[in-house]
Order: C-alpha cells, then sequence, then structure tokens
C-alpha cells in the first residue's frame, strides 16, 4: 500500500494532503450552489414573485418571514432568501476547510474568499432591486454578479483538482496551445461576457419582469435580441476555429480539446434555446433553461480559459522527513 503524497512548500512542515476529499467536495458543491441561486432567482421573475417580499431585508415592514397573506409569491421570494444562507455556509465551510492552506494554494484560498465576498454583494444588489421596484438595470447587475460567482467556482474545481492529481502522482502535461489559442481564448471569454451582458438587456425588455408592475427597458425587443445574437455568433465561430486548431495540431492536450468540444456543446445547445424561446413567445419553462444555459456557458468558458493559461504540475513527492528538511535547511543557509 503506497502513503499519500503531499505537496509541499519551503518553510512548510504541514504532511497532510493539501487536497482532501472535503475541499473537493466543497469545490463542487459552491459551483452547484452559485448555479443553483441563479436558476431559483430565475424562478423568482419568471413566477411574477419579485415583490412577493416587498422590502428588505425584511420580508414586510413587520417581519423577516413571508406571512399567510402574501400567498405563494410571498413563499417562493422568501424562499429564495433563504438559499442565500445555504450559500453562505457553503462558502464559509469552503474558506474554513481552504485556511491551512492559504501559504501552499494562495489561488485556492483567494479563490475561496472571492466566493465569500461575493454573497453579501448578492443580497445587497438584490435588496437594492426590490427597493427599485425591479429595475432592470440592477436587476440584470444582479445576474452579472452571479455569472461572475459561477466563473470563479469553476475555477476553484479546476484549481483543486489539478493539485489533487499532482498529490496523486498523476502527470498533467501542458495544454499545448500555441498562441493562436491563446487569442481565441480570450475572444471565447470576451464573447461569452458579452452575450451574458446583453442576454440581461433581452431580460430587461421582455414580458418576464418579476412583478407585472415592474419597468422594462424602453428598447425595442427584436432589436436587443439580435444584438444579443451577435456576440454569440462569434463565440460559436471562435469556438469552432479553436476546435479545429485543437485537433489539427497534435501537441494539444486531450483536457483542452475536452474543454472545447464541452464549450461547442453549451452554445449549440444555448443557442437552440434562444431562437426557440424567441420563436415560441418566450415560455417560462425555455427561458428558465436559457438561464441554465447561461450558466453553464459562463462554466465551459472559464473551463477552457483555465486549460490554456494555467501552468501543468509535476507530481509532488511525499514530504520529506525531519532529518531530511533540516538538512535541506542547513544546505540552504
Amino acid at each position: 500500500m503506497t502513503t499519500p503524497q503531499t505537496a509541499t512548500i519551503p518553510g512548510d512542515t504541514d504532511p497532510r494532503p493539501a487536497m482532501t476529499p472535503l475541499v473537493r467536495f466543497l469545490a463542487v458543491a459552491s459551483l452547484v450552489a452559485e448555479t443553483g441561486i441563479v436558476v431559483t432567482g430565475g424562478a423568482v421573475r419568471l413566477t411574477a414573485s419579485g415583490l412577493g417580499c416587498p422590502t428588505w431585508p425584511r420580508c414586510t415592514a413587520e417581519s423577516f418571514v413571508s406571512t399567510p397573506e402574501m400567498g405563494v409569491h410571498g413563499v417562493i421570494e422568501f424562499g429564495n432568501r433563504l438559499l442565500t444562507f445555504v450559500l453562505a455556509a457553503v462558502a464559509v465551510a469552503t474558506l474554513v476547510a481552504v485556511w491551512r492552506l492559504r501559504r501552499r494554494e494562495p489561488m485556492i484560498f483567494r479563490l475561496a474568499v472571492g466566493l465569500l465576498a461575493g454573497i453579501p454583494a448578492q443580497a445587497v444588489i438584490g435588496g437594492i432591486s426590490v427597493w427599485m421596484q425591479l429595475n432592470p438595470w440592477v436587476v440584470g447587475l444582479h445576474f452579472l454578479v452571479s455569472a461572475l460567482m459561477v466563473a470563479a467556482a469553476t475555477l476553484l474545481v479546476k484549481r483543486t483538482g489539478r493539485v489533487r492529481d499532482a498529490e496523486r502522482g498523476v502527470t498533467r502535461p501542458p495544454s499545448g496551445a500555441g498562441r493562436t489559442l491563446r487569442q481565441l481564448a480570450g475572444a471565447i471569454a470576451v464573447f461569452t461576457g458579452v452575450a451574458v451582458f446583453l442576454g440581461t438587456i433581452v431580460t430587461g425588455t421582455g414580458p418576464h419582469a418579476g412583478d407585472h408592475g415592474a419597468i422594462r427597458h424602453p428598447f425595442d425587443a427584436d432589436l436587443v435580441t439580435r444584438l444579443h445574437a451577435f456576440p454569440v455568433y462569434l463565440l460559436v465561430a471562435a469556438l469552432v476555429i479553436a476546435t479545429v486548431l485543437a485537433f489539427r495540431r497534435p501537441e494539444v492536450g486531450a483536457r483542452l480539446r475536452r474543454a472545447l468540444v464541452l464549450a461547442d456543446a453549451v452554445a449549440v445547445l444555448q443557442a437552440v434555446l434562444g431562437f426557440t424561446q424567441h420563436f415560441t413567445g418566450l415560455p417560462v419553462v425555455l427561458v428558465a433553461l436559457h438561464m441554465l444555459g447561461a450558466c453553464l456557458a459562463v462554466a465551459a468558458a472559464a473551463n477552457v480559459v483555465d486549460e490554456v493559461v494555467a501552468r501543468p504540475m509535476a507530481p509532488r513527492g511525499s514530504a520529506p522527513t525531519g532529518r531530511e528538511s533540516m538538512g535541506s535547511a542547513l544546505r540552504s543557509r
């Protein structure tokens, strides 16, 4: 039986593996929770429950929880607010789990801090949107912050997986991405971000306002939809070119190829959902799936970029014994 390999840095005498199953579980849970809060927030808007709790942080002027008089809309809105505490619990647990890694794996620690810090930002922006009667600019900003959180959670999953493989002795070779593929990866990230931003404009112009009395953007719905589609076309083109190059160049690694194929599939799915919902009158189910697809598109883009820019990690050996550590320290003086 082999002993688990550990990651070490100069001055770090902790012999435990950096990437415990708990850390990996919490990283994946963070991604699931960040995506889930977007979907449930969409359900609030699509059921016209955005003002089910008409104020914030209380649900009513007298109560922090919904009351029977508020009906199903109050239950839906208050239920979504409760999920913020679940998200916070996962973020706090993640930060606690990676606290001892803050010197050994600073990027993982920074991502965990960012995910925790984003939760009050999400809550405050959500509260402002309620105060402003679901102003579409504020609601759109709320979604954009959530999209950034999905990207951060994706990177956390990726980086914890990379460290875990290194500790297990699994070699991850370089991506093999040359200058062109790196530029295409940057374009994929930019086009995804622009498409998501313009998607919030389309949503703010459309009929699903979150409340029947909420204001809408004064834009032409067909025009903003066409504008939203333009970066999607560019995204698909960049993905196709990057995928063709990746499979034509033998030096490109299998992980980057898989990341591109996954991003291709998500982009096609999103395009199909987008066109279908537009030409079928924006049915609630398709709109909800399109919101989920937006999260998947952000995660897929982050996956591609991470595969391109992340440095390869060699398998890490076992922690040195006390005698070996003392000898290394003496030699370094």
